[in-house]
């Protein structure tokens, strides 16, 4: 199996990239940092250290990398089976023109063979969304041929990979949890599905997406946002706050009500659940930092994200939301000079105030939640103040 995984980051080393090489893919990096590229392409070879109920040492062997705008690139594409992304949901658009001229290359070499794109990113059917840039790249004669022979796959992927100090010895050596789910939709691959330890198929992926999006990103966001409104530095130190974790518990288990709803998710399994990503957030091998955590609020709060999204499902059920309100009140409140969001965040709080910005960053037109939050807001605010 030949596979091209774009974006060679810790996540990218550390999770899909690992799981490709222990399936014995022939696997390439692609990637836009030549440094990076250069050592990886040099070693050939990277340490991962997973941490936590079950630690132990890795190493990841045989891989190459490439540039990802280079025609190294393109050829890549043309042979492979599998093409994987961790690149982050906005740069989806920028590698569809690589993905484009790859899959351009290889109608023009006649390879008939199928070929999966799956990309891995923390949103909602990404795939789905990287196809519709690569499609408008796409020639429309080449649009049949690329339906017929390329399986656009969406999925759901969890593993925390904290930025970390890299040995001196392995300058890419990437630092993971043990848990890790990578979850995919069953119905959208062409061909033979590829077998790979630690990709699980479903046919019903948004049940997991959510699942996901509602419980690990949710509490992972307001931990950080509570955490550094109380002055922790960690996620660990944040989610060990008594004061924190109850608020953060009481948000998942109203998203998790949501998920109950509308999926007919076992409550005792989804109480586990919840209890599982509460003990990884304890992690104290796993050091990150609560301003990593909470950068780009404005993603974070946009209507189909992790605060906004499940705050709608339980208006939609007529569920609580106390806690919800709490968390995206304290990631309105974030504040960061070095993050270009935060500071928008600001502006548009000083030109709009609470409820407008809140309207214009989340799309919400209950004026009832608006004023909720507005007033969950100002409660913070007084309190920093004091």
């Amino acid at each position: 199996m030949k596979a091209i995984h774009f974006g060679a980051g810790n996540i990218g080393r550390g999770f899909i990239g690992k799981l490709l090489a222990d399936a014995d893919a022939t696997l390439t990096f692609a990637d836009v940092n030549q440094p990076l590229i250069d050592q990886l392409d040099h070693q050939q070879s990277y340490q991962v250290n997973v941490v936590g109920e079950n630690s132990k040492v890795e190493r990841v062997n045989n891989v190459r990398a490439v540039h990802s705008n280079s025609p190294d690139a393109v050829r890549h594409i043309s042979e492979a089976d599998v093409i994987t992304t961790a690149v982050g949901p906005q740069i989806l658009e920028k590698i569809a023109n690589t993905l484009a001229k790859g899959l351009i290359e290889r109608h023009a070499q006649g390879n008939q063979s199928p070929l999966n794109i799956i990309a891995c990113e923390n949103m909602v059917r990404g795939t789905s969304q990287l196809k519709q840039h690569v499609m408008r790249l796409i020639p429309q004669n080449l649009h049949l041929w690329v339906e017929e022979h390329v399986g656009f796959v969406d999925s759901a992927v969890d593993r925390i990979v904290p930025p970390g100090d890299a040995a001196n010895d392995d300058p890419l050596s990437v630092t993971v949890e043990t848990f890790s789910e990578w979850i995919v939709d069953g119905t959208q691959f062409k061909g033979t599905t590829p077998d790979i330890n630690g990709m699980e198929t479903t046919t019903n992926l948004m049940a997991y997406v959510e699942r996901k999006l509602f419980t690990l990103n949710t509490g992972h966001a307001i931990t950080a946002y509570l955490g550094k409104l109380a002055g922790h530095q960690t996620i660990r130190d944040a989610i060990c706050d008594p004061l924190v974790r109850q608020v953060v518990k009481g948000a998942m288990e109203e998203s998790g009500a949501v998920l109950i709803q509308r999926y007919g998710f076992d409550p005792v399994q989804h109480a586990a659940y919840i209890e599982k990503i509460l003990s990884r957030f304890e992690n104290p091998y796993l050091r990150d930092d609560v301003e990593r955590v909470g950068r780009q609020p404005l993603r974070k709060l946009s209507a189909g994200d992790r605060l906004i999204k499940p705050l709608l499902g339980t208006l939609e059920f007529g569920l609580p939301h106390n806690n919800l309100v709490k968390g995206i009140a304290a990631a309105m409140c974030y504040r960061n000079q070095h993050d270009p969001q935060a500071l928008t965040l600001v502006s548009l709080l000083d030109e709009k105030g609470v409820e407008g910005a809140l309207m214009s960053v989340s799309e919400l037109t209950d004026s009832n939640i608006v004023a909720e939050i507005a007033q969950a807001y100002r409660v913070i605010q007084t309190s920093l103040a004091a």
